[in-house]
């Protein structure tokens, strides 16, 4: 790929971080586990679980905006350095959120292909918290398209490179 277009996805993928960062870290620091009126101690744990996930998502998301800030104020511009960083951003971000590594919830692949939001929980959650992800999960989505390419391309370099 071209540097035009590393670069491109590469400040495309900052706008999203940016968003998506700011959008959880307002709902984790605006909202208490009182606030979701947890009924059960499962329910707590749940809950818990949940929101462990979201924080490690922020500080994923915060450490890939940091690198493509750095890589886009450098010049000359380091393709290599920027595809590697995509595709960290696709594992650390775009995958922890499709399919968080601590099972907080669950994709259906069959809902995307329906239209409908993928993202599923192992319990009843509260509507702030379902709304939250289904307001992220169209943006994850289109990077996470956007960044497939990433995935494929290093691995073939990683593999021709042995």
């Amino acid at each position: 790929m071209g540097n035009t277009l590393v670069k491109t996805q590469l400040n495309d993928v900052k706008d999203f971080l940016t968003k998506s960062i700011s959008i959880l870290e307002n709902f984790l620091n605006e909202t208490t586990i009182a606030q979701l009126n947890v009924e059960t101690e499962e329910d707590r744990a749940y809950v818990k679980l949940i929101l462990a996930n979201m924080r490690k998502l922020v500080v994923y998301s915060e450490e890939g905006l940091e690198a493509c800030s750095v890589l886009l104020q450098s010049e000359p511009f380091q393709k290599a350095a920027a595809e590697k960083t995509l595709y960290k951003i696709y594992h650390q971000c775009i995958e922890e959120f499709f399919s968080p590594k601590n099972d907080a919830w669950f994709e259906n692949s069959r809902s995307a292909y329906t239209g409908r939001n993928s993202i599923k929980f192992y319990r009843n959650v509260s509507e702030q918290i379902s709304n939250l992800i289904k307001s992220l999960e169209s943006d994850f989505q289109r990077i996470r398209e956007e960044l497939e390419y990433y995935e494929t391309d290093y691995r073939t370099k990683m593999i021709q490179s042995k």
